[in-house]
């Protein structure tokens, strides 16, 4: 999953749960997006991170929190 297929599907998951904060969203779309991108997005945080190993679930959501986040761009 790119990073632009990312952030399409947190903002579709966002829009059908308004009342969420931005974590909560995360969550959600790590368990939508299924084992296969999860196991993915937890190597790339780790590998962001420089570390070798991690909760693989809260690894995940930590990587799409900072893909989201970054594509934002800079807060005004």
């Amino acid at each position: 999953m790119t990073d632009e297929e990312l952030l399409i599907e947190f903002a579709l998951t966002r829009m059908d749960n308004p009342g969420l904060d931005l974590e909560e969203v995360a969550t959600l779309v790590v368990r939508r997006v299924g084992p296969e991108h999860m196991l993915d997005f937890a190597a790339r945080n780790l590998a962001e991170r420089g570390e070798l190993r991690g909760a693989l679930f809260g690894s995940a959501v930590e990587h799409v929190l900072r893909v989201v986040l970054t594509l934002r761009g800079p807060s005004d």
